[in-house]
């Protein structure tokens, strides 16, 4: 064979698979259909009945410093403790659980209120009839549901889980396994007199984290610091109210956290000008003092050089002790071990890193503080919390130590150059060198006091001109419906309409794991099917062979059982027909076949050697109470005795007579060859039916007799384990001559099967009855 031929037959094969599988599953297409209308008639009911999901969505812009460091505004420069701000930083912040949870709660979002509907209740969030008030809100492990039956506009009654029926007054306070609460009224109440409405409780914390998963926040564009807010609700004007409270409490929040930092540093300004205000009145009076006492009223002109360089000597020193007692007031938050401890502030410190380190374990300090309000110390959550606390400050102790050891060395730096100047003006009296070291202490506390009442100023305008850190640009609005979407709907009803069927198809085969092929058999086995038999075969009369398909099948067999006889010369062939397991056709096909080799003119005989079950009587209405070939092997009888017309001509029957008890050993004797070569001799053709040979072995004692075996495998029925017991039987030759028949075939039913054009044999016009086209369609599912 060419290696284009190799081509084209591996061509042809892929292309028969993918017929084969096609017409498997097209076969079942009233369960595809029934498949499909059932999923797009759910599809249908779920669209129209389903509450619908709209998309509600808002805009603000919040304070990105990150994006334009260079542009900070006035209020920023006053604050130097004030750390820049990004857009990412606060989307988390929009999406924290403590804000939300204030959110949840100040909109009483834990509790639901819905009609008593099997189907498709209806959320009340906003239309309730009544509205419920706990007095001490309830520690719920789970959800909790009471039904309230609305009477009028006075009283209510509750129905709990066992069905008794208690009634109430509106404002009254109830105390039942619910904690302490109350119902009240709305202006709704009218509309639902008579009606059913359930109370749902839901723990806060569980409605907290559901919110948080279903709320999105992300930025709109990352050149700009613009985030949208998004959250998808059955009720629509319930999802502008959470979006439109979400932004009113986070500006809340961080304006509040602003005055809280701005408050601490005017503490902290306040502290220390109290505390210089004494000491600087103590300078201002020792000055005062020793010029009475010493009777000095003007300082001569190498005193004013010398003051205006000491002064400027110790301006600069004035302003390192300043820096230094800031580092240590630090260095003794950083070491303080109190959580409530305010931050100092860091005003005259212009290290940013210093600035940010600072902030940031305010932060955390303020998250471990809100956490201990409603989480015991002991937790492990706090452990990570602590170790970032404990990491920050020894990142700010390295800072400060390096900026206090540069400190240090400007102040000696500059306490070396005062001793200069003072060693340099010896001659000048030494109550004037006093007089100036009263004046320096003098300076020294009037110019800390000025910078520290600049600064308050500066932080008081800061304070009072506090504003939102998040404008908003576009207020909460319902965009578009999220669900139900109808072709994504329509589509997840086509893939299951169609893959339920695929799957029962799929599995039905691969459960019964039975032959449905020929190519399955002729690669197994290693041998060609001689014929095939369409299913309809076992409910067409075998006396019919005229204008039918069963007749053409048969004639095909009858035309390749006289090249397998080729060999034989003389009258007498016999053909034996055995199969696997009962149920095949076996008895069937000999009956036909004998039909159809008489129908030719060909003398022909057929026996009924399956003893145990015989077949072949009943379907030539040939009672099986005379003698038979039981009773032939067992006595002395003559052959003729069980000889029977058939009816048909040129064809006789010769029937297996009673059961006996012992078949297989009535077979072995040798009467047996003596009927055979008598037969061989009165007639053209022996067809034996046997019995199913992986049941008994009577086939293989009857072998010995005949001169071809056709072996019946029927399509549906044999099992593909029984492909490995023909292979032995062919392997082992214990039968004449093998050849394998299909029957049984259905067209499309297995993807595999002839499909006959019956039009073409008709000729009578006959109708098929409603009985058979029904079970024929049944057989389709």
């Amino acid at each position: 064979m060419t290696k284009n031929n190799l081509n084209r037959r591996e061509d042809d094969h892929r292309f028969t698979d993918i017929r084969v599988l096609l017409t498997k599953y097209l076969f079942h297409w009233p369960l595809f259909l029934t498949g499909l209308t059932l999923a797009f008639l759910l599809a249908f009911i779920y669209i129209k009945t389903v509450n619908p999901v709209y998309q509600v969505g808002a805009s603000i812009l919040v304070k990105d410093e990150k994006k334009v460091p260079g542009e900070k505004n006035a209020l920023q420069e006053l604050d130097q403790s004030n750390t820049p701000k990004n857009a990412e930083t606060e989307i988390q912040i929009l999406k924290s659980s403590a804000l939300i949870n204030k959110v949840v709660k100040d909109l009483n979002l834990w509790v639901s209120y819905k009609t008593d509907e099997f189907w498709n209740a209806d959320d009340l969030y906003l239309t309730s009839p009544v509205k419920m008030l706990t007095l001490k809100e309830p520690a719920l492990k789970s959800p909790v549901t009471l039904t309230v039956i609305i009477e009028d506009q006075t009283r209510f009654q509750i129905k709990d889980g066992r069905g008794n029926v208690t009634t109430h007054k509106f404002d009254q306070v109830i105390d039942n396994e619910f904690g302490k609460w109350t119902l009240r009224s709305t202006e709704f109440v009218n509309k639902y007199k008579g009606r059913k409405i359930k109370i749902t409780l839901n723990s806060p914390d569980k409605v907290t984290n559901d919110y948080v998963k279903a709320l999105d926040a992300h930025l709109l564009d990352k050149a700009t610091p613009t985030i949208g807010i998004y959250l998808n609700d059955e009720l629509p004007e319930r999802g502008k109210l959470i979006v439109n409270y979400l932004i009113k409490t986070y500006n809340e929040a961080t304006f509040s956290e602003e005055k809280r930092v701005t408050e601490s540093t005017l503490k902290f300004i306040n502290d220390r000008l109290a505390s210089l205000t004494g000491e600087l009145n103590l300078a201002e009076d020792d000055v005062e003092g020793y010029r009475s006492s010493q009777g000095l009223t003007d300082i001569d002109s190498q005193s004013k050089v010398y003051l205006e360089n000491v002064q400027s000597n110790d301006s600069k020193l004035n302003e390192v002790n300043v820096q230094l007692n800031i580092i240590d007031g630090i260095e003794r938050y950083v070491n303080s071990t109190s959580n409530n401890e305010n931050p100092p502030a860091t005003v005259g410190i212009n290290d940013p890193a210093l600035n940010s380190l600072i902030d940031k374990v305010a932060q955390l300090q303020l998250k471990k503080s809100a956490l201990l309000a409603t989480t015991p110390s002991a937790n492990p959550l706090f452990e990570p919390l602590d170790r970032q606390i404990s990491t920050t400050k020894v990142a700010i102790k390295q800072n400060i130590a390096s900026i206090k050891s540069s400190l240090l060395a400007a102040k000696k730096e500059l306490l070396s150059f005062n001793n200069k100047f003072e060693s340099s003006i010896k001659n000048i009296p030494g109550q004037e060198r006093q007089f100036l070291g009263k004046k320096r202490q003098q300076s020294i506390k009037e110019n800390l006091y000025v910078y520290l009442l600049q600064k308050k100023e500066e932080v008081s305008l800061r304070y009072a001109s506090t504003l939102a850190d998040a404008r908003i640009v576009d207020h909460a609005n319902v965009e578009d419906t999220v669900w139900p979407k109808t072709p994504l709907i329509a589509i997840i009803a086509l893939l299951i309409g169609a893959g339920v069927p695929f799957l029962i198809v799929f599995l039905r085969s691969a459960i019964k794991n039975k032959v449905t092929d020929r190519r399955q058999i002729e690669s197994y086995i290693g041998l060609k099917i001689l014929g095939e038999f369409s299913n309809h075969t076992e409910e067409s009369n075998i006396f019919d062979h005229k204008n039918h398909v069963v007749g053409e099948q048969f004639k095909y067999l009858r035309s390749n059982l006289h090249f397998l006889h080729e060999n034989r010369k003389g009258r007498g062939r016999v053909t034996l027909l055995t199969s696997s397991v009962s149920n095949e056709g076996k008895s069937f096909i000999s009956a036909n076949l004998a039909i159809s080799l008489a129908n030719s003119g060909r003398k022909t005989a057929v026996l009924e050697m399956d003893l145990r079950k015989p077949k072949i009587s009943a379907l030539f209405n040939i009672k099986n109470d005379s003698h038979g070939i039981s009773e032939y092997l067992a006595s002395d009888i003559d052959p003729v005795q069980i000889i029977h017309s058939s009816g048909v001509e040129n064809l006789w029957v010769l029937n297996s007579g009673q059961t006996p008890p012992n078949p297989s050993e009535l077979l072995e004797k040798d009467r047996l060859e003596h009927l055979i070569t008598r037969l061989r001799e009165d007639f053209d053709d022996i067809i034996i039916d046997s019995p199913p040979l992986h049941l008994v072995t009577d086939a293989i004692i009857i072998a010995r007799v005949a001169d071809v075996t056709l072996y019946v495998i029927r399509q549906g029925v044999t099992n593909k384990s029984e492909l490995s017991f023909i292979l032995d039987i062919c392997d082992d030759q214990k039968l004449p001559k093998i050849n394998l028949i299909f029957n049984g075939v259905t067209t499309g039913k297995y993807g595999y099967g002839y499909s006959y054009d019956t039009s073409y044999y008709t000729t009578d016009g006959k109708k098929v009855p409603f009985a058979k086209k029904w079970k024929l369609f049944l057989s389709r599912f």
